[in-house]
Protein backbone atom coordinates (compact mmCIF):
# COMPACT_ATOMS: atom_id res chain seq x y z
CA UNK A 1 0.00 0.00 0.00
CA UNK A 2 1.43 3.41 -1.09
CA UNK A 3 1.29 6.01 1.59
CA UNK A 4 1.39 9.94 0.85
CA UNK A 5 2.64 12.48 3.52
CA UNK A 6 4.50 15.53 3.51
CA UNK A 7 7.68 15.98 1.67
CA UNK A 8 9.09 18.14 4.60
CA UNK A 9 8.79 14.75 6.61
CA UNK A 10 10.98 12.96 4.57
CA UNK A 11 15.14 13.47 4.55
CA UNK A 12 16.30 15.83 2.15
CA UNK A 13 18.90 13.68 0.96
CA UNK A 14 16.69 10.79 0.10
CA UNK A 15 14.47 13.36 -1.66
CA UNK A 16 17.90 14.17 -3.77
CA UNK A 17 18.85 10.55 -4.56
CA UNK A 18 15.77 9.71 -5.81
CA UNK A 19 15.19 12.82 -7.78
CA UNK A 20 18.76 12.09 -9.40
CA UNK A 21 17.64 8.28 -9.90
CA UNK A 22 14.69 9.98 -12.07
CA UNK A 23 16.39 12.74 -13.83
CA UNK A 24 20.06 12.49 -13.72
CA UNK A 25 22.75 14.45 -11.64
CA UNK A 26 22.80 16.95 -14.39
CA UNK A 27 19.47 18.41 -13.56
CA UNK A 28 20.20 21.75 -11.96
CA UNK A 29 21.33 22.88 -14.86
CA UNK A 30 17.77 22.33 -16.55
CA UNK A 31 15.65 25.24 -17.66
CA UNK A 32 13.00 24.48 -14.77
CA UNK A 33 15.27 25.06 -12.14
CA UNK A 34 16.95 28.57 -13.21
CA UNK A 35 12.75 29.25 -12.95
CA UNK A 36 12.29 28.71 -9.50
CA UNK A 37 15.34 29.79 -8.55
CA UNK A 38 16.70 29.39 -4.27
CA UNK A 39 12.79 29.58 -3.52
CA UNK A 40 11.94 26.79 -1.04
CA UNK A 41 8.82 24.29 -2.51
CA UNK A 42 5.32 25.27 -0.87
CA UNK A 43 4.79 22.63 1.90
CA UNK A 44 1.30 22.43 1.51
CA UNK A 45 1.35 21.35 -1.86
CA UNK A 46 4.70 19.04 -1.82
CA UNK A 47 4.17 15.32 -1.43
CA UNK A 48 5.85 12.12 -0.92
CA UNK A 49 4.53 8.84 -2.01
CA UNK A 50 6.05 6.04 0.40
CA UNK A 51 5.67 2.24 0.62
CA UNK A 52 6.36 0.15 3.58
CA UNK A 53 8.52 2.96 4.42
CA UNK A 54 10.71 3.17 1.40
CA UNK A 55 10.04 6.63 -0.79
CA UNK A 56 9.12 5.95 -4.15
CA UNK A 57 8.06 9.39 -5.55
CA UNK A 58 7.87 12.99 -4.78
CA UNK A 59 6.40 16.22 -6.19
CA UNK A 60 7.39 19.53 -5.21
CA UNK A 61 5.81 22.88 -6.11
CA UNK A 62 7.67 26.06 -6.14
CA UNK A 63 6.40 29.86 -5.95
CA UNK A 64 7.53 31.22 -9.41
CA UNK A 65 6.77 35.05 -10.87
CA UNK A 66 5.65 36.03 -14.04
CA UNK A 67 6.51 39.95 -14.75
CA UNK A 68 5.06 41.19 -17.39
CA UNK A 69 6.81 43.59 -19.99
CA UNK A 70 4.35 46.41 -18.43
CA UNK A 71 6.92 45.44 -15.34
CA UNK A 72 3.37 43.79 -13.68
CA UNK A 73 3.93 40.76 -11.87
CA UNK A 74 1.71 37.53 -11.87
CA UNK A 75 2.20 34.79 -9.35
CA UNK A 76 2.10 31.84 -10.29
CA UNK A 77 2.82 28.00 -8.97
CA UNK A 78 4.99 26.21 -10.45
CA UNK A 79 3.83 22.39 -10.08
CA UNK A 80 7.13 19.45 -10.30
CA UNK A 81 9.36 18.24 -10.60
CA UNK A 82 7.24 14.94 -10.63
CA UNK A 83 9.94 11.76 -9.68
CA UNK A 84 9.14 8.68 -9.37
CA UNK A 85 11.41 5.38 -8.28
CA UNK A 86 12.45 4.25 -12.16
CA UNK A 87 11.37 0.53 -11.61
CA UNK A 88 7.68 1.70 -10.24
CA UNK A 89 6.94 4.39 -13.20
CA UNK A 90 4.05 3.60 -15.42
CA UNK A 91 2.20 2.52 -12.16
CA UNK A 92 0.21 5.44 -11.61
CA UNK A 93 2.11 6.90 -8.78
CA UNK A 94 3.02 9.47 -10.68
CA UNK A 95 -0.82 10.69 -11.49
CA UNK A 96 -1.35 10.09 -7.94
CA UNK A 97 1.43 12.90 -6.95
CA UNK A 98 -0.15 15.42 -9.10
CA UNK A 99 -3.52 14.72 -7.98
CA UNK A 100 -2.69 15.25 -4.28
CA UNK A 101 -0.58 18.15 -5.12
CA UNK A 102 -3.50 20.09 -7.12
CA UNK A 103 -6.21 19.07 -4.60
CA UNK A 104 -4.11 20.79 -2.24
CA UNK A 105 -3.81 23.70 -4.42
CA UNK A 106 -7.45 24.12 -4.32
CA UNK A 107 -7.69 23.82 -0.92
CA UNK A 108 -5.27 26.43 -0.43
CA UNK A 109 -6.40 28.61 -3.12
CA UNK A 110 -3.30 28.50 -5.34
CA UNK A 111 -5.06 26.55 -8.13
CA UNK A 112 -5.75 29.74 -9.84
CA UNK A 113 -2.85 30.09 -11.53
CA UNK A 114 -0.51 26.62 -12.16
CA UNK A 115 2.21 25.73 -14.49
CA UNK A 116 4.54 23.73 -15.43
CA UNK A 117 6.83 22.16 -18.24
CA UNK A 118 5.96 18.82 -19.16
CA UNK A 119 4.21 16.70 -21.69
CA UNK A 120 1.16 17.78 -23.57
CA UNK A 121 -0.66 15.02 -24.20
CA UNK A 122 -0.59 13.81 -20.77
CA UNK A 123 -1.13 17.23 -18.59
CA UNK A 124 -3.57 18.12 -21.14
CA UNK A 125 -5.47 14.56 -20.96
CA UNK A 126 -5.50 14.02 -16.89
CA UNK A 127 -5.20 17.56 -15.97
CA UNK A 128 -6.48 20.13 -18.38
CA UNK A 129 -2.92 21.60 -18.68
CA UNK A 130 -2.43 23.40 -22.18
CA UNK A 131 -0.15 25.90 -24.04
CA UNK A 132 -2.98 27.97 -25.09
CA UNK A 133 -1.61 31.39 -22.53
CA UNK A 134 2.36 30.59 -22.83
CA UNK A 135 3.58 31.95 -25.98
CA UNK A 136 4.46 35.01 -24.86
CA UNK A 137 6.36 34.03 -21.24
CA UNK A 138 10.21 34.05 -21.68
CA UNK A 139 12.14 31.84 -19.70
CA UNK A 140 15.86 31.74 -17.79
CA UNK A 141 16.76 28.88 -20.38
CA UNK A 142 15.99 27.10 -23.40
CA UNK A 143 12.02 25.47 -23.31
CA UNK A 144 9.99 23.56 -26.39
CA UNK A 145 7.62 25.96 -26.21
CA UNK A 146 4.58 23.52 -26.51
CA UNK A 147 5.74 21.86 -23.10
CA UNK A 148 5.17 25.12 -21.28
CA UNK A 149 1.89 24.41 -19.99
CA UNK A 150 -0.52 26.12 -17.82
CA UNK A 151 -4.24 25.88 -16.30
CA UNK A 152 -6.48 28.06 -14.12
CA UNK A 153 -8.35 31.58 -14.06
CA UNK A 154 -5.74 33.44 -13.11
CA UNK A 155 -2.88 32.81 -15.83
CA UNK A 156 -1.83 35.80 -17.79
CA UNK A 157 -1.91 35.57 -21.56
CA UNK A 158 0.81 37.65 -21.36
CA UNK A 159 4.42 38.71 -22.69
CA UNK A 160 6.59 38.62 -19.94
CA UNK A 161 9.58 36.76 -18.09
CA UNK A 162 9.05 33.96 -15.84
CA UNK A 163 10.92 33.30 -12.77
CA UNK A 164 11.96 33.04 -9.12
CA UNK A 165 9.65 34.89 -7.11
CA UNK A 166 11.54 37.22 -4.21
CA UNK A 167 8.80 36.82 -1.65
CA UNK A 168 9.08 33.92 1.62
CA UNK A 169 7.28 30.84 0.99
CA UNK A 170 4.25 32.01 2.88
CA UNK A 171 4.10 35.67 1.66
CA UNK A 172 3.98 33.68 -1.96
CA UNK A 173 1.24 30.87 -1.19
CA UNK A 174 -0.82 33.56 0.93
Amino acid sequence: MIAFVPLADIDDAAVEALLDRAFGTDRHGRTAYKVRGAAAAVPALSVAALEDGTLIGSIQCWPVLLTGDDGVGHRLTMIGPVAVEPGRQRDGIGRRLITHALDAAAEHGLDRALMLIGDPEYYARFFGFDASRTAGWRLPGPVERHRLLARGANVPAIHGVLGPIALPVEAASA
